[in-house]
């Protein structure tokens, strides 16, 4: 007996169907305005997992630093314990002792944000799990202003670039650093600024004054930015803001909390003693400026690998001159490890060079728009292209309907090529480990360097070895183990392997001989790993 499927009395098979078509309809409208909201999601939260991961397995397999996560780690956790921000690994090196400011090392208050993270769970695990969520954050700043110019489909493909590029892997795969708050509020700052929100992007501007006592210098960049596009009233005073900013906490704020005229971190020496005599020997020297800012080759590389990843377009926006004061910073000073690709500080510029990169495709798709649209109506808004586009195409009938399409046709090519490039870079940089057993594995001196961690108890203060210190910070006070000695009662020394700061391998075999001469007495040896503690 076959069931009776004809409509019921009064009921026609079309209106049976209408509760179904409508809840399709409802579902396919739902997924289209969350599709975007869900993609961008999906990007944020991959992102923030991989750099995690990155950061985590490199802290489990001691291949973190004292220099820098552990500083970071003891500043943030004064500011949880309602302290000063106290970081006694840098002050003790500098000779300055345990009671030592970060803010003198670099003034970074914005760290303060992170303080109740810290009563969650107490260590430097913390602060690598929030600079991978700050770091990814970044990419919804970067869609929107993206979206704005190239559509949303194009904007995911920015989105997924940021996410893998290198400056940004870099940041991750090294230690914690005050840096991983500048992608996102840099790119606040000027997405918001571009969509008209001028209080939120000034908010930015002021969180990025308190990342770091050289911030005002992106600040002010993005004030000329401003003037070049002639919104010269905004631009003065993001530009006055920033310098405001530079005198008050370098010549302050920071020799109150500690530092020197020039800070601890001059590099300028070249160009003279203090900012305004390298002022003075930049302007009495241009060219010679001019050629340190491209030699050695090293920088010249790091510029290649700056704007070839965004197809150069960045050459083409305004946008980019808020970058060049942070290049220059770094490149006139003679600090060797400023000058390449490595370590994190490409990534103070990475989203503002992404941005300027958006900017100059839709710059260059604007005057291939314009140019179509001089030679005439037979390539722009014609019957003929109006008619073999078909019903769909009603976008490019209108006056100047073809030349948004073109426009954003450029868009689209560029916006694959980047996504393309960033992710050929992967295996290059720090993000391509992920892929790699080995790197979870570690080396084979894993297992003696925990068995040496757990020879030190809690509570006391240890000179360490640089990759041994991130490991004892979350119980006992950390110093970094170099050349000179330091007093402290426990020593965890590495003879095997060469560590900063010393300048030769065979110093280090030397400094523990010293300290068995002092007094100390071994408690545990294995691997090149040396306990050393000496009776009170």
């Amino acid at each position: 007996m076959s069931a009776d499927t004809s409509p019921g009395p009064g009921r026609t098979g079309a209106e049976e169907t209408e509760p179904a078509a409508g809840f399709v309809g409802r579902a396919d409208g739902f997924l289209r305005r969350r599709a975007h909201p869900l993609a961008l999601g999906a990007t944020v939260l991959l992102a923030a997992c991989a750099y995690a991961v990155l950061g985590l397995v490199k802290l489990a397999t001691f291949r973190a630093s004292i220099f820098d996560l552990v500083i970071f780690d003891q500043a943030v956790r004064g500011y949880a314990g309602f302290g000063p921000p106290a970081a006694p690994a840098v002050g003790v090196n500098y000779g300055l002792g345990m009671d030592f400011l970060q803010l003198a090392d670099h003034f970074s208050p914005i760290l303060a944000v992170l303080a109740p993270l810290y009563w969650i769970h107490d260590g430097p695990q913390t602060l690598i799990v929030a600079q991978a969520v700050l770091l990814a954050l970044a990419a919804v700043p970067v869609w929107h202003y993206a979206a704005r110019r190239l559509g949303p489909v194009p904007a995911h493909l920015v989105a997924v670039a940021y996410a893998v590029s290198w400056p940004v892997a870099q940041t991750a795969g090294f230690d914690f650093h005050e840096v991983a708050f500048v992608p996102l509020l840099s790119a606040i700052m000027i997405e918001r600024f571009d969509a008209g929100r001028r209080g939120v992007a000034v908010l930015a501007a002021l969180g990025l004054l308190l990342v770091k006592e050289d911030m005002g210098l992106l600040v002010a960049g993005f004030g000329v930015y401003l003037l070049v596009t002639r919104r010269r009233l905004e631009g003065t005073a993001f530009v006055l803001l920033a310098l405001a900013a530079l005198v008050t906490i370098r010549g302050v704020l920071m020799p109150l909390a500690g530092a020197g005229e020039t800070g601890f971190h001059w590099a300028y020496g070249r160009w003279g003693a203090t900012v305004g005599e390298a002022a003075a020997g930049l302007a009495r020297d241009p060219l010679g400026a001019l050629w340190q800012f491209v030699s050695p080759e090293i920088k010249v590389d790091t510029l290649a690998f700056l704007f070839w990843p965004v197809l150069l377009t960045a050459l083409f926006s305004p946008l980019t001159l808020m970058a060049l004061p942070m290049i220059a910073e770094r490149f006139l000073g003679d600090r060797p490890q400023w000058w390449g690709p490595d370590h994190h500080y490409n990534a103070f510029i990475v989203a503002t060079l992404l941005c300027a990169g958006v900017d100059g495709v839709d710059r260059l798709g604007r005057r291939l728009r314009n140019r179509r649209a001089e030679r005439g109506p037979d390539t722009v808004g014609s019957p003929d292209r109006t008619e073999s586009a078909g019903a769909g195409a009603g976008r490019d009938a209108g006056p100047g309907g073809a030349g948004r399409d073109t426009r954003r046709e450029a868009g689209r090519y560029w916006a694959v090529g980047v996504c393309v490039i960033a992710i050929t870079l992967i295996p290059r940089f720090a993000l391509g480990n992920l892929v790699e057993w080995s790197f979870y594995e570690g080396d084979p001196h894993v297992a003696a360097a925990r068995e040496a961690v757990a020879a030190v108890p809690d509570g006391v203060v240890v000179e360490a070895v640089n990759h041994v210190g991130p490991a004892l910070t979350s119980r006992t006070t950390v110093l970094l183990w170099g050349p000179v000695a330091r007093d402290a009662p426990w020593i965890v020394a590495d003879v095997d392997r060469w560590s900063f700061p010393f300048g030769a391998h065979e110093l280090q075999r030397q400094r523990v001989d010293e300290a068995l001469r002092s007094g100390y007495r071994p408690v545990f040896e294995r691997d090149g790993y040396i306990v050393l503690n000496r009776p009170s």
